[in-house]
């Protein structure tokens, strides 16, 4: 008798390079399970198939990184959130652009779709949520009551009421017929960054920085049970589709909850690191997690995963469906949501026409020249977005469960775990798909593609990263390792070297610190120009970018004397090898271009004045001060334009508003 093969629990399915700089942002299409949308800071947003390697399409027309993603129910309509408060929503089954909406001040954190109405609710980083119906490009209603950035909405699944965390540690509850608040749920003490409502109980749960789920009554508005304890921020919750747990994905593992009362039902060791979404299609659990500009999907197995009662089932006999789950312990406790008969069955198809007629006519032309969707892989782009006939569902829902690979011995598992230059074992997997290596163990590395071409080789900078400091490498603090095979690292060895530059390191924040402090004092009198003398005066070119970020938010402060002070930090600011230094340093020399250059070279062009003219002369010899140092920052200006990506094109633009000094 043949001997019943062991496959794994959760593997790694497949790591992709998503875009041309780093990723931002992506989300899953939840009834699919297979769709995966991603936004980077090069301002684009890529559609890719799981498991295939090649993006689908790449829609444009933002001018700032994509920092929030969303796709519809259906999954034909996708919305992005660009980091310069503007939201653009495109058609992915026409191909094109169908709105884009103004109105936040700031950063997009978080975006989702009404469920049945064609409505889309956003929560930005200036504390406001505003509800957009996408048919006539407007605001519907905005919510107030945050009071920093909202970090996740989700819209109930009625469509009744939208749930919203933020950063000041609260989940509200919101009535969108009412268009007021219907109530607050303190509680959290760090930073809420996700809500998901209960499939079908009045039930909300929320994940925190402060390393807690907390789930809410929504009939009683009261807690029903904290679960603590969490390895990590809490950034990715789902529950199961029937309601029965819920699934964390944590640091490096999947964790299955239950509320009433709250115990963890199974954990499963996944190693994806900050899992980012998370999706559920023929029971599997699909995550998707990202590091710089890579994009990495995993699969657990929830056959074989314990999701009730208190005992794990055997992991190679019991591959019941779902429809074979055991049933929940307890009937619903709470009240079960209402859904619109009509809508729940047969979502509305937004094809050429919405309900006020043809989109083309309602269109922005704006819009149409800026925003393009590109179809980079047309055979794929057709079997997921075209519709074969009328009653043909995009994506298909009907879908294969990805291969399990088979689960390795100890001691394999172990060889695999050493780093090793020599080639990771290869074992025979019929139907596995490239990339199909296991998280547990290495079977093979996986490809990484790209739709995109490489960027050209350019200057070693230091990337504007979110998840580490600037210029800063957990390496340089640990113990050169000499010989590769002994790469491990004992933890106390690698904690003493840390502490070695601890005192130093403290040394310079308290620095920097008392310099921003010096600073500061100057700047409570509303004397600008004194504050940045004082700054340029203390050396550090730290303090000066920091006032700069500031100055520059309001075009208002600046005056032509505080020009000649900020144009030589400039020159060196762009000539840094720190990548936000460069950018700050564009963004105040695009101000001053813009708003004083055709003053100066006006007032140079002038001819001279009858008599003496004191005031006069001193803002000539400011304009001849200002033009003597852009003549100088125009030739870096110049030899930098040719750069590709993102510094590349800020160059190219500071190079055409100052042809005038050519």
């Amino acid at each position: 008798m043949a001997t019943p093969v062991v496959t794994k629990t959760a593997w790694k399915l497949q790591e992709i390079v998503a875009h041309a700089s780093n990723v931002s942002s992506l989300v899953l299409g939840k009834a699919s399970g297979r769709l995966l949308a991603t936004g980077g800071d090069d301002c684009r947003v890529n559609l890719w198939s799981i498991n295939k390697p090649n993006c689908i399409m790449s829609l444009t027309g933002h001018t700032s990184p994509v920092e929030s993603v969303r796709l519809n129910t259906p999954e034909e309509l996708i919305v992005a959130g660009s980091q310069s408060g503007s939201i653009r929503v495109w058609d992915l089954e026409a191909a094109k652009i169908l709105r884009t909406l103004m109105g936040h001040k700031a950063n997009i954190c978080s975006l989702d779709f009404h469920p049945y109405g064609e409505f889309v609710a956003s929560g930005s980083q200036d504390t406001n949520i505003k509800l957009w119906d996408i048919r006539r490009k407007g605001c519907v209603f905005r919510y107030r009551g945050h009071s920093q950035a909202v970090r996740c909405l989700r819209f109930s699944p009625d469509g009744k009421w939208l749930a919203s965390a933020a950063d000041d540690h609260t989940v509200k509850l919101w009535d969108l017929t009412a268009g007021k608040m219907m109530s607050e749920f303190p509680g959290h003490t760090g930073p809420v960054n996700v809500v998901e409502f209960h499939p079908n109980e009045y039930l909300l749960a929320s994940g925190s920085s402060d390393r807690t789920i907390r789930f809410w009554d929504l009939e009683k508005f009261q807690v029903v049970s904290c679960i603590e304890g969490e390895p990590g921020p809490v950034r990715s919750i789902l529950f199961n589709p029937d309601g029965c747990c819920l699934y964390s994905g944590c640091q490096d593992s999947l964790r299955v909850y239950g509320w009433e009362p709250e115990r963890c039902f199974d954990v499963v060791l996944v190693h994806w690191g900050k899992v980012a979404d998370l999706a559920i299609c023929n029971n599997q659990l699909i995550g998707v997690a990202f590091s710089q500009s890579n994009v990495s999907s995993y699969v657990v197995d929830l056959t074989r995963v314990t999701r009730t009662g208190t005992v794990a089932r055997d992991p190679v006999q019991d591959s019941r469906p779902p429809t074979q789950q055991p049933p929940h312990p307890s009937a619903p406790l709470r009240r079960i949501y209402e859904r619109p008969s009509t809508a729940c069955s047969k979502p509305q198809r937004w094809g050429a026409r919405g309900l006020g007629g043809h989109w083309g006519v309602q269109e922005d032309d704006r819009d149409e020249r800026e925003s393009r969707a590109e179809i980079q892989n047309a055979e794929d782009y057709n079997e997921i977005f075209q519709p074969k006939n009328s009653i043909s569902r995009t994506p298909p829902r009907r879908s294969e469960p990805f291969p399990a690979p088979p689960e390795d011995d100890m001691a394999t598992a172990k060889e695999a775990a050493k780093p090793s230059p020599a080639t990771d074992a290869q074992f025979p997997v019929p139907n596995i798909c490239p990339g199909g290596a296991g998280t547990l163990e290495v079977l093979s590395r996986p490809p990484v593609v790209t739709s995109t071409p490489a960027p050209k080789a350019e200057p070693a900078i230091f990337p504007a990263t979110r998840n580490e400091p600037i210029g800063l490498k957990a390496s340089d603090f640990l113990p050169a390792v000499k010989i590769p095979q002994q790469a491990e690292l004992v933890d106390e060895d690698a904690m003493s070297q840390i502490r070695k530059g601890h005192d130093t390191m403290c040394v310079v924040l308290t620095s920097r610190h008392k310099n921003l402090d010096t600073v500061r004092g100057v700047w409570t009198t509303g004397d600008i120009k004194t504050s940045v003398d004082s700054a340029v005066a203390i050396n550090d070119l730290s303090v000066v970018v920091d006032l700069l970020n500031i100055v520059n938010q309001k075009a208002s402060l600046w005056k032509l004397d505080l020009c000649t002070t900020v144009l030589p930090q400039i020159e060196k600011l762009l000539q840094s090898k720190y990548e936000s230094y460069v950018q700050t340093g564009c963004t105040s020399l695009k101000l001053i271009l813009q708003r004083f250059l055709p003053l100066i070279t006006d007032i140079l062009a002038a001819p001279p004045s009858v008599g003496v003219d004191i005031s006069r002369e001193e803002r000539l010899h400011k304009c001849r001060l200002c033009y003597k140092q852009l003549k100088s920052i125009s030739s870096l200006v110049k030899s930098k334009s040719g750069l590709s990506g993102r510094h590349g094109s800020a160059f190219r633009e500071l190079h055409l508003l100052m042809a005038s000094l050519d």
